[in-house]
C-alpha cells in the first residue's frame, strides 16, 4: 500500500520514492509508488498536479483496493528510483478552498443547523450542497452575511488547523460537526474550537493562511441548497475584478461606485422612457402608412380591404398595429414582423363586419408551411416562415405586392 505522505504534511513538495510497478492503459502510463505525497482525487478535493522525474502528472487516484496510482505522459520502470515534484500553487490553492469548506459547513451547522454532504472544488469556484431544516434551498442576504463574518472572524484569529488519525477510544470521544463515512483509519480536522469533522483532505496548518473566503451565492441544487464561494487568492482575484468593473462602470458613468447602482437604475428608467416612445412612433408610422394604402389595396367580392404586409419590429407592434386597423370597416389585417432566420410571427384580424374566421385562416396557411397559429373568428396570432403570408392571400383568391 503507497504511504501518503500528504497525511503528515501538506507542506512538502518534493519527495523521493521508488516504482514499484508501471501500466500502459488507455493513453497514459499508470504508475505505483511506495510512498507519495501527491493528493488523488476525494473527497470533492481534485488531484494534485507536478512531475514524476521528467513525466508530467495527469492525474492521481485511488482503485478499489485501495492503491494510489499515477497517470502520466510517459514510462517509468518498476523498481526505478524518482523524484516527486508537486506544483505548489495548485496544491496550495485546494487547501485553501477545503479549508473555507470546512468553516462555511460549521457556520452553517452552528448557525443555521443545516449539513454539508458534498463539496466540489473547480478550476474558479467552490461549491458545498447543504441540507437545510425544512428542506429550505435558499437563506436570505443577512444569512449570508452572518456565515461570511463567522467564517472571517475565526480566519483573522488566525485559530489552528489540526490533522490526526484518533484511535477507536479518543475518536467515539470526539464532539464531531457529523459521523464519518468511513470506519476504519478515520482522520479528523479540527479548525478552531468549534469545527471538527472526519476529512482525509489537505489543509493549513493556521486558519489565518486561508487570507478571506467570499461567498459568491446560493442557489437550489437538487433538492438542496448549494453554496457557491472562493477562498485565500480566488478571492482576492474576484474583489479585484469587482473593483475594476465598478470602477470602470463608474468612470464610464461619471459617477462614483457608492452611487452607481442609483445611477443605472436612473438609466433604465430612461430607457424605459425611451423605448416606450420609440415603440409608439413606429406604430404610428406603421399605422399611417397602413392606413394609407387600404384604399389601394386588393379587395374581397365582398368589398373587404385585404391589408397584407410585412412590418419591422415585434409581436406587439403588428398585435397593436391589427387593433387600430380594423376599427375601420370593411378591412383584413395580415400583419407579420421578421424574426430572422426566416422565421416571423403573424396577426391576422378583420374588422366586425367583415365575415371570415381569421384563426381558421391563419391555422389554413401555417400548417402546410409547417407554422402554428390560430385564435378568434376576428383575431388570431401564430408564427411560421415568412411564406406564410403569401400563403393566406392565395387562399383568399387575392394578389399583394
Amino acid at each position: 500500500m503507497t504511504e501518503r505522505l500528504y497525511y503528515d504534511d501538506a507542506y512538502l513538495t518534493e519527495f523521493d520514492a521508488e516504482v514499484l510497478e508501471c501500466v500502459e492503459k488507455e493513453g497514459a502510463f499508470h504508475a505505483r509508488l511506495n510512498r507519495s505525497a501527491f493528493y488523488p482525487t476525494s473527497g470533492g478535493q481534485p488531484y494534485d498536479t507536478g512531475m514524476l522525474n521528467d513525466a508530467n502528472i495527469m492525474d492521481v487516484y485511488v482503485d478499489e483496493a485501495g492503491e494510489v496510482w499515477h497517470a502520466l505522459d510517459r514510462p517509468l520502470r518498476a523498481g526505478e528510483a524518482v523524484r516527486g515534484a508537486i506544483d505548489w500553487p495548485r496544491r496550495f490553492d485546494h487547501m485553501q478552498q477545503h479549508a473555507g469548506d470546512h468553516m462555511i459547513a460549521s457556520a452553517l451547522w452552528r448557525l443555521l443547523g443545516g449539513v454539508t454532504i458534498g463539496l466540489h472544488i473547480s478550476r474558479d469556484v467552490s461549491t458545498i450542497d447543504v441540507a437545510m431544516p425544512q428542506g429550505v434551498t435558499r437563506i436570505a442576504a443577512e444569512d449570508i452575511r452572518r456565515v461570511e463574518d463567522d467564517v472571517n472572524a475565526r480566519i483573522q484569529r488566525d485559530v489552528p488547523v489540526r490533522c490526526w488519525f484518533p484511535d477507536a477510544r479518543e475518536l467515539k470521544s470526539l464532539p464531531l460537526r457529523k459521523p464519518p463515512t468511513v470506519s476504519e483509519h478515520v482522520r479528523i480536522v479540527a479548525i478552531g474550537d468549534e469545527e471538527m469533522v472526519a476529512c482525509g483532505g489537505t489543509h493549513p496548518s493556521t486558519a489565518g493562511q486561508i487570507g478571506l473566503v467570499k461567498i459568491l451565492g446560493v442557489a437550489p441544487a437538487r433538492g438542496k441548497m448549494r453554496v457557491s464561494f472562493v477562498a485565500g487568492m480566488r478571492a482576492l482575484n474576484d474583489y479585484r475584478a469587482c473593483f475594476d468593473h465598478a470602477h470602470g462602470a463608474a468612470n464610464l458613468l461619471s459617477t462614483s461606485t457608492e452611487n452607481l447602482a442609483a445611477h443605472v437604475a436612473a438609466l433604465q428608467e430612461a430607457l424605459k422612457g425611451a423605448e416606450y416612445e420609440l415603440n409608439r412612433l413606429r406604430l404610428d408610422a406603421a399605422v399611417t402608412a397602413l392606413e394609407n394604402g387600404v384604399d389601394a389595396a386588393p379587395r374581397l367580392e365582398n368589398g373587404a380591404a385585404v391589408v397584407a404586409r410585412m412590418l419591422k419590429g415585434d409581436g406587439n407592434l403588428i398585435k397593436d398595429a391589427a387593433s387600430k386597423l380594423i376599427k375601420r370597416p370593411g378591412v383584413v389585417a395580415l400583419l407579420g414582423a421578421d424574426l430572422g432566420d426566416g422565421r416571423a410571427t403573424f396577426v391576422f384580424a378583420r374588422s366586425q363586419d367583415v365575415d371570415i374566421h381569421m384563426g381558421q385562416l391563419l391555422s389554413q396557411a401555417a400548417k402546410p408551411l409547417g407554422g402554428k397559429g390560430g385564435g378568434r373568428p376576428d383575431f388570431a396570432q401564430g408564427g411560421g416562415p415568412a411564406g406564410l403570408l403569401k400563403a393566406a392571400t392565395d387562399i383568399l383568391g387575392i394578389q399583394t405586392d
